[in-house]
């Protein structure tokens, strides 16, 4: 102890208090000493070391210490206004500070009186800590310097010198002689760069040093969102994400450290963040607004199907809501996350319609994180039949992002019905295998006031081996049609959410008898096409009389035009575009694609059967 001239005696204000030199410039202390002046109004004197005089320091790190005796982070990091020609203390692992036989603890404080600093023994009751942050402390012998004012921030060292924790209160009572200190692994938890300096057991001193460096030298930017990262580093089966996540990629780093038993989860998040903080990130260019934005309307072009040939496997975030059985008005809303095949449930519960909405923002920031960092979220929306024409993509992200999911995230529905249904399932599989092969395929169209026999639609969209088909008119509007459309494994539905009502051409009844008068639709042809008039496969508009041009049919022609070269698994990422370059025009209620709704279903992005929700237990 002679030696140990890193001890520190902190004045702020009337309060004086210990700390201890952990660097050549910084001093950890308890934030209730520094309490009282201003921040920058710290002085620190070495009494080992008196030769240099007081130190002005500043706070630069505080553990969020709220002000009350019991609040938690009592955590302060002070850096001098210069360099100190001193050695800075050295670390124990954490555990030793109650490894058995408990080894005496020696703490170093400036009680009134002791100007040049006084000793106290002491000894941890047990591991066990009290409220999830302090060890109890008690003391050594039954006399000799008790904890009092003066203490607080001492380190508490083993006979050797090493620290062990931070000493931050005592007993009110005078004729009981305990205290509290915080463990090194909770200091790192308030302080996360202090993981660096402490000896961890199963984890390399240069790996530790390796990961703490990259994280001074790692990017803001989306790719290194701590709660992926996390999980990423975890895998399937580690602790799952705490509640509310990690606001600092610090803050996750630390608890990987302390709180993860598998010591290669630091090698993991270490090689993660090696790879975002090198040259470039790892991931897929992103960006589909920005290819709006030079695209114009979206209108696509060759560079799309290049895209979609190096794009990244796509990560669904899946919100599935169904009815719940408990009233007209009650649904069941789980939210569940995709990764490396398998699902990992997010959240579940039992809620009235109205609160749908505010659920699932929670829980689709909630389940990103969940998602491989090299993956891109694609949000689907698993619905009842009469819940497909909801406003999902116009839904905000949140309370304080009033960005709409659909212009966030590539968003698609899909009707439960039909994602359960192992028939549609199997069939759909075998449709994706042939279509990923292929050029984009035309939208077979669906129009407005049609008067085709759902009978004929479905032998249409059979013979035609249809990939993609699009509605003039939202399902309400044309019921026994839609439904068709659900029950062939078309991969591909599109509509315009507010499309063109029935009533304008008369109810959209079917003729009893024939086809209708309609043609067989056309295959796409092998070659070069005027994609304005090719990339369409319909049947005879039916013979209506219109007053004026019908929205419903030039929805279909603005939607055969921006699909007409992007490859359906493209689908959801140009959609997006679409709808960004929606919501930036001048009207966006009148440009065509602001109601777009895609339904999406591609069985290979949902590996586990669909199995029934259970109405969680209120």
């Amino acid at each position: 102890m002679n030696s140990a001239a890193w001890h520190a005696r902190i004045h702020c204000g009337h309060e004086v208090g210990a700390g201890f030199l952990i660097t050549a410039r910084r001093v950890l202390t308890c934030a209730h000493v520094v309490r009282a002046g201003d921040p920058d109004a710290v002085t620190v004197v070495f009494p080992h070391a008196r030769e240099l005089g007081e130190v002005s320091a500043s706070v630069v790190a505080h553990g969020g210490w709220a002000g009350g005796l019991t609040d938690p982070g009592d955590v302060a990091v002070l850096e001098l206004d210069r360099d100190v020609p001193l050695s800075p203390a050295g670390f124990a692992p954490p555990e030793a500070a109650y490894a058995e036989p408990h080894p005496r603890l020696l703490a170093y404080g400036f009680p009134v009186g002791y100007d040049e600093g006084t000793l106290a023994e002491y000894r941890a009751v047990s591991g066990q800590l009290i409220a999830g942050e302090w060890l109890e402390l008690v003391a050594w012998q039954g006399y000799g310097q008790p904890i009092v004012a003066g203490f607080s921030g001492a380190a508490a060292t083993l006979p050797d010198g090493r620290v062990v924790g931070m000493v931050t209160s005592a007993s009110d009572a005078p004729d009981v002689r305990k205290g509290r200190m915080l463990p090194l692994d909770v200091l790192a938890r308030h302080w996360p760069e202090l993981g660096e300096l402490v000896p961890t057991p199963g984890h390399r001193t240069d790996v530790l040093r390796e990961l703490y460096e990259l994280l001074r030298r790692a990017p803001g930017a989306r790719e290194c969102d701590p709660d992926r990262l996390y999980v990423d580093a975890v895998g399937a089966f580690g602790p799952p994400l705490p509640e509310g996540g990690f606001p600092t990629l610090g803050q996750a780093a630390a608890y990987v450290q302390w709180e993860v038993p598998d010591p290669t989860a630091v090698d993991r998040f270490a090689a993660r963040l090696r790879e975002l903080a090198g040259t470039g990130p790892a991931v897929a260019p992103a960006p589909p607004p920005a290819r709006a934005a030079r695209g114009g309307q979206g209108a696509p072009g060759p560079r799309i199907a290049r895209a979609a040939q190096a794009s990244p496997p796509w990560a669904p975030v899946v919100v599935e809501i169904d009815h719940s059985g408990a009233g007209p008005d009650q649904v069941t809303v789980e939210v569940s996350a995709y990764r490396d095949g398998q699902r990992r449930p997010v959240g579940t519960r039992r809620l009235p319609r109205s609160g749908v909405r505010s659920y699932v923002q929670h829980r689709i920031d909630e389940a990103v994180a969940h998602l491989d960092p090299d993956a891109e979220e694609l949000v689907t929306f698993v619905l009842p039949r009469e819940w497909l024409n909801e406003a999902v993509a116009h839904w905000e992200c949140g309370a304080d992002d009033s960005t709409p999911l659909g212009c966030a995230y590539p968003l698609v529905v899909t009707d439960r019905a039909r994602h359960r249904s192992n028939r549609l399932r199997h069939q759909l599989r075998r449709k994706w295998q042939k279509l990923d092969a292929e050029r984009p395929v035309p939208v077979h169209r669906v129009e407005c006031g049609s008067q085709e026999r759902p009978p004929s639609l479905r032998k249409r969209l059979w013979d035609g081996d249809a990939g993609l088909a699009g509605f003039a008119v939202p399902p309400t509007a044309a019921r026994e049609h839609f439904e068709i459309g659900l029950t062939v494994p078309v991969p591909v539905l599109l509509w315009s959410r507010t499309g063109c009502p029935a009533g304008e051409h008369g109810e959209a009844r079917w003729a009893g008898h024939g086809g209708g008068g309609h043609e067989v639709p056309r295959r796409a042809p092998s070659g070069p096409r005027d994609t304005a008039a090719a990339g369409t496969a319909t049947a005879a508009r039916p013979r209506v009389e219109a007053a004026g041009p019908c929205p419903g049919t030039a929805f279909l022609d603005q939607l055969a035009a921006a699909v007409a070269e992007v490859p359906l698994a493209e689908l959801p990422r140009h959609i997006l575009s679409l709808r960004v370059t929606a919501d930036a025009a001048d009207e966006p209620g009148r440009h065509w694609a602001r109601d777009l709704q895609l339904l999406w279903d591609d069985p290979r992005c949902f590996p586990e059967p669909a199995t029934g929700l259970r109405s969680p237990v209120d």
